[in-house]
């Protein structure tokens, strides 16, 4: 389900919210946090969570609910919020059941020079958000 937001990409945004969507409740208090100032400054929301962090260095480490129960749980953000959802993929996969969720899709910058999963993004024609890697020139970021 498509939220019923209105993104004018020539406005101001501010792409914010936890790093990994650990709960309903952490998600909802954020989100709410999140809306009040957009409403009060006038400002763009986009809440960004993540449902799988594959970036971490110890595998005892929390890295989400996963696919499923992290996307209902964004959806669920969506709905009750009206915030536009961004979150991460990781492979290409992934890409398909979260443009079915998610207004936008992020690439993490470790995989932001995966040109399987850059083209899948591409083909859902949502907005996609980049990250540059370090270990990239900024030039390189053009393709």
């Amino acid at each position: 389900m498509k939220s019923f937001f209105s993104f004018d990409p020539k406005q101001f945004f501010l792409i914010a919210g936890p790093c990994v969507a650990e709960s309903q409740r952490v998600c909802f208090q954020t989100a709410e946090v999140l809306k009040a100032i957009s409403e009060e400054f006038r400002v763009q929301v986009i809440f960004k969570a993540s449902y799988l962090k594959a970036n971490r260095s110890s595998g005892s480490s929390y890295r989400g609910p996963g696919l499923i129960k992290g996307l209902k749980l964004l959806e669920s953000v969506k709905e009750r919020f009206d915030l536009p959802i961004l979150t991460d993929v990781h492979e290409t996969k992934e890409v398909k059941p979260v443009s079915r969720h998610a207004d936008f899709i992020q690439i993490p910058a470790l995989l932001c020079r995966q040109t399987a999963l850059l083209e899948e993004a591409a083909d859902t024609k949502l907005w996609i958000n980049v990250k540059k890697g370090q270990f990239m020139a900024p030039w390189d970021m053009k393709n």
